[in-house]
């Protein structure tokens, strides 16, 4: 199971632009590699990350094998009401991590 870490504000003044940092463990293997004898070592990435604010897609990401191991998302959004951002991690697999935590708006 693969841990991931959100920093999100507590709490915000509505309309204020808060900066929301993620980072997931991931080792993330290309599949462009090789073994020692030559056999390809199977692709495992992280394909897909999503943030909802209560239930409606604030940020999305499509991440590629270029990506590095352990990939950190930031991204900024406008705090509009108190509710709940949820965070989702898809990939090769069956990998899925999800994570929430709950803002306060005031």
């Amino acid at each position: 199971m693969a841990n991931a870490l959100v920093t999100v504000p507590k709490t915000a003044r509505r309309g204020e632009i808060i900066e929301i940092k993620t980072l997931v463990a991931h080792n993330m293997e290309t599949g462009y590699r090789r073994t020692e004898r030559g056999v390809p070592i199977t692709r495992d990435i992280v394909r897909t990350f999503t943030c909802t604010y209560n239930g409606v897609e604030i940020f999305s990401a499509e991440l590629r094998p270029a990506i590095s191991a352990n990939p950190y998302i930031s991204f900024f959004t406008v705090a509009t009401e108190s509710g709940m951002l949820a965070f989702n991690w898809l990939g090769d697999n069956g990998f899925a991590v999800s994570t929430s935590t709950y803002i306060t708006v005031t």
